[in-house]
């Protein structure tokens, strides 16, 4: 659906997008994750065609940004984190308004118009003014208009930012059933967006693409935990010498359980069993086992500090 190929964006002596590759398949909901300046907004308007690339190249279906943006641009629905909207205009002029822009013949407008707002649940808003809606149904406006010519391609950019908790529930169920007609590029900070929606992450840092797995493949990277009797000895020694255990730390006291020690160890997880058993053979007392699963803060702060001391200085941008 999308190929990404050594794409770098300069402004001038400041590198937005740096040296980034990645293929998005047909039909994922890809999560775009980075603190505010690190590079999502600039390449979401990359993929777009909105700017163009200063090396490498981005192709969308069989269209290259540079060569054919008017091709890519047909294929994708785009919501910007400030939708474009007139609140003067009732929902359902505005909707009219973008189904021409998007060169929908005029009989196609009108059910292009229902269809957008019956899955956006914006039927019974249709004769209200923009500038009277709630900021949720303002969003849900700006995404009505995103998908009213049935796009390959959905670029969001911050679809929650500014909403309260019921508003976000119901914009994030959106995007869910919208998933199953259109493949998704959702660009937020907030870390619980892309847990709760997406299926794979690409994590920006700086300009450059430093992860990009599936969601749950990313946070299954933990260490095995294990809770041991404090009065078992030589844990750590017993543990070192299965092959496949690259390293092992005490973490502190189980606060599930009085009297055992919490064990961290970075291994494969079919090891786990094996040193269990050795651990019962030598008369200690386990409490538990378990593979530890990270969360999407605990791997962004970790690839935070990556970036950080690759570079060699402290990033005061922050964390998303």
């Amino acid at each position: 659906m999308i190929r990404i190929c050594n794409v770098t964006r300069r402004y001038g002596d400041l590198v937005a997008v740096d040296d980034v590759s990645t293929r998005i398949r047909r039909g994922e909901i890809v999560g775009l994750l980075g603190h505010n300046g690190a590079g999502k907004t600039t390449l979401m308007k990359l993929i777009c065609g909105t700017i163009a690339p200063s090396t490498g190249t981005v192709v969308v279906g069989q269209c290259d940004v540079v060569n054919d943006r008017r091709g890519v641009q047909r294929q994708i629905g785009y919501l910007p984190e400030s939708a474009p909207l007139y609140p003067e205009l009732m929902v359902q002029e505005y909707l009219l308004m973008s189904a021409e822009l998007r060169g929908l013949g005029p009989d196609e407008r009108v059910p292009a118009a229902l269809r957008a707002a019956r899955q956006t649940g914006l039927v019974e808003r249709l004769t209200q003014r923009i500038g009277t809606l709630s900021k949720g149904f303002r969003q849900r406006v700006g995404i009505a208009q995103a998908i009213l010519h049935r796009p390959d391609l959905l670029v969001l950019d911050e679809p929650t930012n500014g909403l309260d908790p019921a508003q976000i529930q119901a914009i994030r169920a959106l995007i869910r059933d919208l998933a199953s007609q259109t493949t998704i590029i959702l660009s937020t900070h907030i870390l619980q967006e892309v847990e709760a929606v997406c299926d794979r992450v690409l994590v920006m840092i700086g300009g450059r693409l430093v992860a990009d797995a599936p969601l749950g493949e990313m946070l299954a990277g933990g260490d095995v935990h294990l809770s041991v009797g404090a009065a078992a000895v030589d844990v750590p020694q017993s543990i070192m010498s299965f092959e496949g255990v690259e390293g092992t730390r005490i973490i502190g006291e189980d606060p599930s359980r009085d009297g055992y020690l919490l064990w961290s160890i970075t291994c494969e997880p079919e090891v786990l069993p094996e040193i269990v058993r050795r651990g019962v053979g030598l008369g200690w007392s386990i409490g538990g086992a378990y593979r530890h699963r990270e969360t999407l803060e605990m791997v962004y702060s970790r690839l935070a500090a990556e970036h950080v001391a690759r570079a060699g200085h402290i990033d005061t941008k922050g964390a998303p």
